[in-house]
């Protein structure tokens, strides 16, 4: 019988990628054969694969386009890179010793050929090409350079045996056909080196391609990247290495996901529900494909009870707990960037189910708030303790639980968690909003009315007024004295009065609480707790950075967002412009992504603080709908997707323009933001911002005769008779003003209606 190929369904365009849990690893997914590098230094005797943690992962498209990565290996550093030309079958490679911890000739460079069902693979000295066959496909590799010799091997961890065994000189190693086949050099001979890989269903034509990708890759020099970018570009690049680097294949399940990390050993896979989440919110800025995946990772975890798991791994699965419900948030905001209504109807059920699942479970009194809980199925490490119910916020350790006390009982925290329970307003908010637009006009009753019974009860009896904040609550007594950043999320759900938002203000800029340069801190400064600065006791950590802000843009507090996603990035690019830490959290005194060992230094939810940043440009909220900022600072921002398809946005002398491909979409001079746009096959709407002089709107690929109407707020405007295209005169305003154009509707090239 045929081997099965791994993933026939993966689109080609992400089938050459780093799907392998070693980083400078190449695999073509849908047949499993991969390049391997490896390095084998004299002086220690020592040969490694390349492992993340001893690597600097650099620039990585989503689609495995361009990959750059550089490593040290005993006292040795070089960098190792990929790109893709046109074809997507096709991939080059490119090596280079950077500094020498030895002599060169006695430090390997070793690029091997393998197929993961073990096919037999063929070096042709004639032809100095490396062949596998898998099916009716054929891989090759080629080299720049010649090889300095060839030599056959079981798998890529039995050269490494070899060199560790025999050293360089040795020879019986030599062969021609094998499971693996490895082509050496030495950085003595070859302190640079090239080649390439092609997939055809012809041997010779592979080898063509893979010459003729070689040949052309040669004769281009290496991207170089613009040294001082905008700090909204800057973000977004992080977000898309880091969501990149992290996204990998899994055996067990055989799928792609993206991991919450490559440095973490925590079995061959690990999905934690909200990190899945989250991933997929990021992922869904560049390919909408890798957010579905991602999205259907997070909803594989749910359970026959309704909730979804805290954590699912090949090891264990934490089915008696839950994490905080954010799920349905993540999915609306998908749904508002890419108008994928197979989204929402896909993932639906279990979010609806899980909602359900919080008030029927975690809810012992009947008060119409929950509690964090472990109940009595599966077997899981911590089920019944108290510390397993801590784990359904994901905030385990932090001081906010200090008093809570686990009943066996009712197996549940005796506190009402605030962060928890604003969570679950916001996701009954978002249930409802999706149940409507599916047509499922009870169930949308059904989550408002829950959303606004919730939001009422945190208003009423988890607002601390003495302190003037929210805060934890035991169910039949006072406020817990610690308090964490969740005291800011009544105002992602909406919860908080106009006067209860106004007072939480000042807490956000008080130095003595969670003010700073460094923010936020999830314990109070104040707290004998934040001094332990362990884990959730006094560190930062990058989600919850992102609720306060998606809070403070709810209730219109737009400067003191901008500020936190301005002190966000700061912190992010600390350690990731030199370093390329993206850290799963940090020290709120100092900064620091590596004063904890436990911290892990290649996190995915560590993108959420430039993902902020992004959002101050360009965003998709329940709130504001698409909005897009134009502050008069140049910028070049995207490809990311849109309503429209991949877009990109650009600001150059204060005039903000939404390209599509060759095509300017939208152009303004106006500066401030456009909120809730919409593009339309024959209408065009959108809040436009205030302006104290006359500015320009204009949409070059519609003819200026196509207008039908224009009004701006209780103004009718007309179309400048000057221009060839649809432009408008937008007045002087002093406060925002709704837009709506009207026009016949065009064919291509001359239209811009949302794509899908």
């Amino acid at each position: 019988m045929k081997r099965p190929l791994i993933d026939p369904t993966i689109p080609a365009d992400r089938a050459w990628n780093t799907w392998s849990d070693r980083p400078a690893e190449m695999v073509f997914l849908p047949l499993g054969v991969r390049i391997s590098p490896v390095l084998y230094a004299t002086s220690t005797r020592k040969a490694t694969t390349i492992q993340a943690r001893d690597c600097r992962l650099g620039r990585h498209a989503i689609d495995g386009s361009l990959i750059e990565i550089e490593t040290s290996h005993a006292g040795t550093r070089l960098s190792l890179s990929y790109a893709k030309p046109a074809d997507p079958f096709v991939v080059t490679g490119r090596w280079e010793g950077l500094e020498l911890g030895e002599w060169g000739l006695r430090f390997w460079v070793t690029i091997c050929l393998s197929a993961d069902g073990g096919e037999t693979v063929t070096y042709k000295p004639e032809e100095r090409a490396t062949l596998v066959k898998v099916g009716q496909r054929f891989v090759a590799l080629v080299a720049e350079d010649e090889p300095v010799q060839v030599t056959a091997h079981e798998d890529v961890s039995a050269l490494a045996s070899d060199f560790e065994a025999n050293g360089y000189f040795h020879l019986a190693s030599r062969g021609t056909a094998a499971p693996t086949i490895a082509l050496r050099f030495n950085l003595e001979m070859m302190r640079a080196g090239r080649f390439a890989a092609a997939v055809a269903d012809d041997a010779d034509l592979a080898v063509a391609k893979a010459r003729g990708a070689l040949a052309a890759a040669s004769s281009q020099q290496p991207e170089k990247q613009s040294a001082e970018r905008a700090a909204p570009a800057r973000a977004l690049e992080a977000v898309r290495d880091v969501m990149a680097w992290n996204t990998v294949w899994d055996p067990v399940n055989r799928r792609p996901y993206t991991a919450v990390s490559r440095i973490w050993n925590l079995g061959e896979f690990a999905v934690w529900y909200n990190d899945q989440t989250y991933h997929a919110l990021m992922a869904g800025l560049f390919d909408r494909e890798l957010a579905r995946v991602n999205l259907a990772a997070a909803m594989a975890s749910a359970t026959p009870q309704g909730n979804f798991a805290c954590i699912v791994t090949s090891n264990d699965a934490w089915v008696d707990r839950s994490q905080t419900p954010n799920g349905a948030f993540v999915l609306w905001l998908l749904y508002l960037r890419t108008g994928e209504r197979s989204l929402l109807e896909t993932c639906y059920e279990p979010l609806a189910r899980n909602q359900r699942w919080w008030r029927a479970h975690r809810d012992p009194t009947g008060a119409g708030l929950v509690s964090c809980g472990t109940s009595d199925v599966g077997e899981a490490l911590y089920k019944g303790t108290a510390f397993g119910a801590r784990n359904e916020t994901g905030m385990d350790n932090s001081a906010t639980h200090d008093e809570a006390e686990y009943d066996p009982t009712t197996r549940t925290l005796s506190t009402f968690d605030v962060g928890l329970n604003s969570s679950l307003a916001l996701d009954a908010e978002m249930l409802s909003l999706i149940a409507a637009e599916l047509g499922r006009r009870e169930e949308a009753e059904e989550f408002d009315r829950l959303a606004g019974e919730t939001q009422r009860r945190i208003s009423e009896e988890l607002w601390d007024d003495s302190r003037g904040l929210f805060a934890n609550r035991q169910r039949n007594g006072g406020f817990v004295r610690s308090v964490g950043p969740t005291s800011f999320y009544p105002l992602a759900c909406g919860a908080a009065s106009p006067d209860q938002a106004d007072r939480l203000l000042k807490h956000l800029a008080d130095p003595a609480t969670f003010g700073g340069r460094f923010v936020m801190p999830n314990a109070s400064r104040d707290d004998p707790a934040y001094r332990d600065n362990v884990y959730w006791r006094g560190r930062i950590w990058p989600n919850v950075n992102w609720f306060v802000w998606q809070g403070l843009r709810r209730y219109g507090f737009d400067r003191q967002a901008a500020e936190l996603a301005q002190k966000s990035l700061a912190l992010f690019e600390a350690s990731w412009r030199e370093q390329r830490i993206a850290a799963e959290n940090y020290n709120a005194e100092t900064g620091s992504a590596t004063d904890q060992l436990d911290a892990d230094r290649f996190y995915g939810w560590s993108a959420m603080l430039p993902l902020i940043a992004t959002g101050e440009l360009m965003d998709f909220s329940p709130w504001r709908g698409w909005s897009v900022t134009n502050a008069g600072s140049d910028v070049v921002f995207g490809p990311v997707d849109s309503p429209l398809g991949q877009i990109r946005l650009a600001v150059r002398q204060g005039s903000l323009r939404l390209t599509r491909g060759p095509d300017v979409i939208f152009e303004t001079h106006r500066q401030g933001m456009f909120s809730e746009m919409t593009f339309g096959p024959a209408s065009f709407s959108c809040r436009v911002p205030a302006g104290t002089v006359e500015a320009t709107l204009a949409f070059p690929q519609i003819p200026g005769s196509a207008i039908v109407a224009a009004k701006l707020g209780t103004k009718d405007l007309s179309a400048d008779p000057a221009s060839s295209h649809l432009a408008l005169t937008l007045p002087p305003s002093a406060g925002p003003e709704p837009l709506a154009v009207w026009f016949r509707p065009q064919q291509a090239p001359h239209r811009i209606h949302a794509s899908g």
